[in-house]
């Protein structure tokens, strides 16, 4: 039976804005205030949510928004679509379809390359000019376009294209991309070959949406390369904010989302299609199971000032199944059981969590140890305590419950 709605002027669609989430609150509010912005633009209600390291967790904002509404648009915070958009942030969609019957969620695209953004980036290169005394009509000037890095090719190609789309028709000598972390080219190495022509000025643009730690980093490397290499003005600008011309793409990315026009670059992710180099990046269980993994991997840390992305990860990583068959067999009090069992544990390093359908349906309670790759199956409130006193704690796989390996 439907939830009764009173006020269908706000039960008809709301949105979720998922953003990566940050131990520094200047971070999260912005996150907060895009959310504001994009509720006004569409009017329609607009709710923050983070994948790690800040609250309201997406399942949580899932749970406290789907009985409100009709239609839940879920639209990622992120500028280009690495293993977060592709994995985490989907996996938080599945498990609120196989739970909220009564609302309809859609997914909508991560920002991307959109041409309000391009038309940003160029407005902050100006500005830059401006302050350095250079003028692109006269003068050669030179972009550099300085974005995270990411081990998915698919989002650091994505970086090389706006970098083409900033340069074309826009009157800069050059535009390159870089990286200040993760892959390369790095921003150093670009920088050092850009100066190599001798341009006038030279334009770092750091591709962030806040002013973080990595935003700070670019800034300071543009500062020293400005200071070894005399014969050229250099300066970076800040980052994307919480400017109109976001709103405005994350709007588009709600709107594609509404009427099921959105686009996801499959045929070079790394999960869906072998490329040479990340053969064992795989799709699937496989890549939820490491999306799980690397939610945990942020519980423990304190200090991000030094290396934001350093992990203090879990000994071992355990997921069980509570999609609809093993949910109807006890997944939720195995689940329960074997939280229980490894907080009772005297030495247990070990994050459980639920997941989605592992595709066993039939087989279960299924329940998933990683990075041991071991699956158990048709396990019993009464199995748990066998799992984590043999398996948890002593690296024994049970062996009559297992139902495969990977």
């Amino acid at each position: 039976m439907s939830l009764e709605r009173p006020d269908p002027t706000l039960d008809d669609d709301a949105v979720l804005l998922v953003g990566h989430g940050s131990r520094r609150e200047e971070s999260n509010e912005q996150v907060r205030t895009l959310a504001a912005k994009l509720e006004s633009r569409l009017s329609v209600p607009v709710d923050a949510a983070y994948i790690e390291l800040a609250e309201p967790s997406i399942d949580d904002a899932i749970e406290s928004m789907a009985p409100t509404c009709r239609t839940m648009t879920v639209v990622p915070l992120s500028l280009f679509a690495a293993s977060h958009v592709k994995n985490d942030v989907p996996l938080a969609v599945q498990r609120a379809r196989a739970t909220h019957d009564d609302t309809e969620f859609r997914f909508g695209s991560h920002l991307g390359i959109h041409p309000s953004l391009v038309d940003l980036l160029d407005e902050r290169a100006r500005a830059v000019e401006s302050d350095l005394g250079a003028d692109r009509e006269d003068d050669d000037v030179a972009v550099v376009l300085c974005a995270r890095g990411s081990s998915d090719p698919d989002s650091n190609g994505d970086v090389h294209k706006l970098a083409r789309l900033l340069y074309e028709g826009r009157g800069f000598t050059r535009v390159e991309s870089a990286f200040i972390g993760v892959t390369t080219p790095r921003l150093e190495e670009t920088l050092h070959t850009v100066a190599k022509d001798r341009p006038d000025a030279v334009v770092v643009l750091p591709y962030m949406l806040g002013d973080g730690v990595l935003t700070g980093r670019i800034v300071d490397k543009a500062e020293t390369f400005d200071e070894e290499y005399p014969y050229v003005d250099a300066g970076a600008s800040g980052p994307l904010g919480v400017d109109d011309r976001v709103v405005e793409t994350l709007a588009d990315r709600y709107r594609e989302a509404r009427s099921g026009s959105v686009e996801m670059s499959c045929d070079t992710c790394k999960y869906k299609v072998e490329l040479a180099g990340y053969e064992d990046d795989e799709g699937g269980a496989r890549a939820m199971l490491r999306s799980l993994v690397h939610q945990a991997e942020h519980a423990d840390r304190s200090d991000v000032d030094d290396d934001p992305h350093i992990h203090d990860a879990p000994e071992k990583h355990v997921a069980v199944c509570t999609n609809q068959t093993c949910a109807a067999s006890g997944a939720a009090t195995v689940l329960e059981r074997l939280r229980q069992g490894v907080r009772d544990a005297d030495d247990c390093d070990v994050h459980v969590s639920r997941s989605s359908c592992l595709g066993q349906c039939g087989d279960g309670p299924i329940v998933a140890v990683y990075p041991d790759s071991v699956w158990y199956g048709g396990v019993t409130p009464d199995d748990t305590d066998r799992i984590v006193s043999s398996h948890l704690e002593r690296d024994r796989i049970v062996s009559n419950l297992v139902h495969q390996s990977l």
